[in-house]
């Protein structure tokens, strides 16, 4: 346990040195973080491989529950992603963002919000849970509003506020009705709790507070403006493992309840086809790099939630294998896409420093400016698409063998429907992430922004060589963390769990390394192959009869996704723009397809703007005149005399 406080107190002052050294700041800042990860990371592997949990404990019990803190199987697997995708943010920021105005006073936020996040998924009370939530939402608040100069972030940063603490009033009230069942601290709760009236409205404000922090459609409004407002490392944390906090949240309510209802599983199981369909989808339809991949958030949070609903259901029905697989893999798809949604937030801050915008359009031909950081994002884009020999296939696979056996087992209706649900968002991923590379990285460039570019520095390429190392490493040697993966499983179960099986027996992770390996092993044989042995005769490429090519006949991302958007349109309801070429001697002419976020900009925003409007017409009583002011004091008095009479 004393290495993890020292971790949250390494991570708490980071920021602090820079703001009296005139240089070096950074440098040290980046330092301290590295120095909390490497030891916060440390406690948590104890704990994961056997060791006792942590407490931190008080004498007295002034809060009712001498607990505060306690490094439990479920905080060690959540305190990981936190230290690790802080550390290289902290060093990615070094080249990102550098000296620029405010940097002193970003690391210093940054430092707090790791701290903070820390804090949170170690929580043991409902006091020191909420604390760190809300020095988590104004640390986040201030990050996203780090380029305040601009309209836009303004707005996302405001958004963001509104709904993260909408999502407090909710938590509140949540931990008000538990407080007033007796359960003062966070312990496991009596048999029957779930299935009462409290217990239904615990999980409906816990699904509501959870589900705005962790961006579940159709309360992810804040999300993609503020990843995209936010400055890239700081998307990176946000994405990987901001809003994952929201799901730390709903297992440890999962966690708390022996016997949940059937119906908490379905609930779980129908959010996350929703949000994993509708989140691809609408990234789909994006042309900005950093919202394309904010959707992604919300799609790979439905996945967790399918994963959760999965499990959920197998405590219900008492199905431990069920309840092993569904579990497992949505734990393991937090870790996996802390890692592989960082890394894509990392390039894409990479690419945007490089040329100085984040249009799909304005971008292209980058991949042999910038070869690492092409790597780097395709092998992102290789995880989050769940293809092998990489992370984000062993989680998903996982949750396709869980479905696969529920349905053997009974032959659940449910279950088509969630294999139906993660091949339809695998599919789409895989197509929205094949516009996005193409895009960027391949053909020519399509603005004078996307020439003349160079490579990004070291210390912003080293943290996405971490991170792409950790994706292979969990691809390539699922079983290492098979162990983990069984005791925090274990502590999401029922009091006499302890017989669940063991996941290895379960997932055959021995087949699956073979099987990572060897496709491993063909790439490279393939990649040996297909390399010229000689140099070849420099000829100009096969222009199809165009004399003169140029980037305007290249695909743009709009016209890439023009097929799967157009048949969405009756989801997705897109605004399409379409130049009409007249006369003889036409001028330029171009296409664009808008797709609108259907809560922000189709209901909350014009919603807003109508409330406003119907309120200004009262501002004929705000005239500014004492004695009408006097009038309506009278008036209210008089109004309250007589219905205290009455």
């Amino acid at each position: 346990m004393s290495l993890y406080l020292l971790a949250v107190a390494l991570a708490a002052v980071s920021g602090l040195p820079g703001l009296v050294l005139r240089r070096r700041g950074g440098e040290v800042a980046a330092g301290l973080m590295g120095l909390a990860a490497v030891l916060g990371i440390a406690a948590a592997v104890r704990v994961l491989a056997g060791g006792a949990a942590g407490r931190l404990m008080l004498p007295a019990a002034p809060l009712g529950s001498p607990g505060l803190l306690v490094l439990d199987p479920i905080a060690a697997w959540f305190l990981m992603p936190v230290l690790l995708l802080s550390a290289c943010g902290a060093v990615f920021g070094l080249g990102y963002w550098g000296e620029r105005p405010g940097a002193r006073l970003l690391r210093l936020v940054f430092g707090g919000l790791t701290a903070s996040l820390a804090l949170l998924v170690a929580a043991a009370h409902p006091l020191v849970f909420l604390l760190g939530w809300e020095g988590m939402a104004i640390a986040a608040f201030l990050l996203v509003m780090a380029e305040d100069r601009k309209a836009e972030t303004r707005r996302a940063g405001w958004i963001y506020l509104v709904a993260t603490h909408t999502g407090t009033l909710c938590l509140f009230a949540a931990f008000g009705v538990l407080a007033a069942q007796g359960a003062g601290a966070f312990a496991v709760l009596p048999r029957g709790f779930a299935a009462s009236g409290s217990g239904t409205a615990v999980f409906v404000l816990c699904l509501l507070a959870f589900g705005f922090k962790a961006g579940v459609m159709p309360l992810h409004l804040w999300l993609p403006p503020a990843h995209a407002a936010a400055p890239s490392h700081v998307s990176a944390l946000m994405s990987g493992v901001l809003i994952k906090m929201g799901i730390l949240g709903l297992v440890r309510l999962l966690s708390w309840i022996p016997d949940p209802p059937l119906w908490w599983g379905a609930v779980l199981l129908c959010l996350g086809a929703l949000s994993g369909i509708l989140g691809v989808a609408f990234a789909l339809g994006q042309h900005d790099l950093k919202r394309l991949l904010a959707y992604h958030s919300i799609e790979n949070i439905g996945i967790i939630l399918l994963g959760l609903g999965l499990g959920t259901l197998g405590k219900s029905l008492g199905h431990p294998v069920l309840q092993v697989l569904g579990y497992a893999g949505a734990l393991l798809h937090v870790l996996n896409h802390s890692l592989f949604k960082g890394l894509l937030f990392l390039s894409a801050g990479s690419v945007a420093h490089a040329t100085g915008t984040r249009n799909l359009d304005s971008l292209g031909g980058l991949g042999h400016r910038m070869p690492w950081t092409s790597g780097a994002f395709l092998a992102g884009a290789w995880a989050i698409c769940g293809l092998p020999p990489l992370n984000g296939f062993v989680s998903e696979w996982f949750l396709y063998l869980g479905s696969f056996r529920a349905l053997a087992l009974s032959r659940w209706p449910w279950s088509v429907g969630v294999l139906a649900a993660l091949v339809l968002i695998g599919a789409l991923a895989l197509a929205c992430f094949a516009k996005a590379f193409g895009a960027v990285f391949l053909g020519l460039a399509r603005t004078p922004a996307a020439e003349g570019v160079h490579e990004s520095p070291r210390s912003m390429l080293v943290p996405m060589g971490v991170l792409v190392l950790a994706c292979a490493l969990i691809g390539l040697a699922p079983a290492l963390v098979a162990p983990a993966l069984d005791r925090v499983v274990g502590a999401l179960g029922p009091p006499a769990a302890a017989g669940l099986p063991a996941l290895s027996g379960l997932a055959g992770l021995s087949l699956l390394s073979l099987l990572a390996l060897a496709f491993l092993g063909l790439a490279l044989v393939l990649g040996l192959w297909l390399r010229p042995r000689r140099q070849a005769a420099a000829l100009p490429t096969w222009d199809c009869g165009y004399a003169a090519p140029s980037a305007r006949m290249q695909y743009t991302a709009s016209s890439f996704a023009d097929g799967p958007v157009s048949g969405l349109r009756w989801v997705l309801l897109p605004r399409i723009h379409r130049g009409k070429v007249r006369g003889l001697f036409p001028g330029p002419a171009h296409f664009e397809r808008h797709v609108p976020d259907p809560v922000l900009d189709r209901a909350a925003d014009p919603a807003l703007r109508l409330s406003v409007r119907g309120l200004s017409l009262l501002r004929f009583a705000q005239g500014g005149q004492l004695p009408v002011y006097l009038l309506y004091v009278l008036l209210t008095l008089l109004t309250l005399l007589v219905w205290m009479v009455v």
